[in-house]
């Protein structure tokens, strides 16, 4: 259940220092609060015995660092790093948007805009956009870290502020520490739906171009899943698996597991009917995209997607060893 200690200053307000909740129990400190990061001076930590949670309000309402004992599966960009108010805004680390990607107008003030902030509770807190003329809404990001456990819940709600129907998706951007290994569990055999693509994937090719029948060496089927690594042919993919998971191994010896809902008897509009989508280039990110179903949502209406994301502990194969999918399994099924 989510918090509720509202304690906004009022639509035109910065971000302000609004709440502190401290918890000291065995060794234990829990906490959440208005820090300096960088050249953000109100971003909010939430902070328990392993975890540390940076959110930015002042570019786009994002995650900056998602870490496990001080080490950052985020991959946060050295231009963001010295950013200072007053220079063109980056947006690196952890993203969240809405689409269709090929329909969606342009959205400055979702993407790179100024969010309110607030703390609303005692490792929680909420970041709320301006209404956005051009595609009609209003976003708010709900962030929770559980007290013992890394895991963070990130809700989005999309709210239609027009006075038409609007029609979008949940649609997250997340960059991740790149060369890493992306695993896709696939929608359990026997079950359906079945994939209605031939190699379980789509391949983005030049111009716009959905490759449904890819080839490439680099995207192998293992164990019921998809084992992406090192760079494919082309870096954009997508998938119609309803398993809800995305498995990532980073090279900084961390599994990060983002887990959703999926629905099987809803329409997913994006083109190719996706519900992730991956970016792997040969850059020092790789993109990790859990998409949602569409949303038709008359003047005043809402919807909410919610992604899980678990940080443990994965030591990253070398020297071309095989990646051991019993012990992904094993590992991604403990955190639950």
């Amino acid at each position: 259940m989510w918090a509720t200690h509202s304690c906004f200053g009022g639509k035109q307000a910065t971000l302000r220092f609004c709440a502190a909740w401290i918890l000291c129990s065995g060794g234990i400190l829990n906490s959440a609060e208005t820090i300096q990061y960088h050249g953000y001076s109100h971003a909010i930590e939430l902070k328990n015995k392993d975890v540390r949670v940076v959110l930015c309000p002042e570019v786009g309402g994002r995650v900056l660092e998602y870490s496990f004992r001080g080490n950052n599966v985020l991959h946060l960009s050295d231009q963001e790093k010295h950013w200072k108010p007053g220079d063109k805004p980056q947006s690196s680390a952890g993203r969240f948007d809405i689409g269709p990607e090929f329909v969606v107008p342009r959205r400055e003030i979702l993407w790179s805009g100024q969010w309110q902030a607030e703390v609303t509770g005692e490792l929680s807190a909420t970041l709320t956009s301006q209404p956005d003329p051009a595609t009609g809404v209003q976003l708010i990001r709900d962030f929770r870290l559980h007290k013992k456990s890394t895991l963070l819940e990130c809700r989005q709600t999309i709210v239609n502020v027009s006075q038409q129907t609007r029609e979008w998706c949940h649609w997250s951007r997340t960059f991740v520490v790149g060369k890493g290994i992306c695993v896709i569990p696939l929608t359990e055999q026997g079950q359906l739906p079945h994939s209605r693509f031939p190699s379980k994937y789509v391949m983005y090719e030049d111009r716009g171009v959905i490759n449904a029948q890819p080839e490439d060496p680099n995207i192998r089927l293992r164990e019921n899943a998809l084992e992406i690594h090192p760079t494919p042919r082309k870096p954009k993919l997508g998938f119609d698996s309803y398993a809800g998971e995305i498995i990532y191994l980073a090279p900084n010896d961390l599994m990060f597991l983002k887990r959703f809902k999926t629905y099987p008897d809803r329409v997913y509009n994006e083109a190719a009917g996706l519900t992730i989508s991956v970016w792997y280039p040969d850059r020092e990110m790789v993109e990790l995209e859990p998409i949602g179903p569409r949303e038709s949502l008359a003047p005043g209406e809402s919807a909410s997607f919610t992604e899980e994301w678990w940080l443990a502990p994965f030591s990253f194969p070398t020297n071309g060893d095989a990646v051991d999918h019993v012990r992904v399994k094993q590992t991604s099924n403990s955190l639950r």
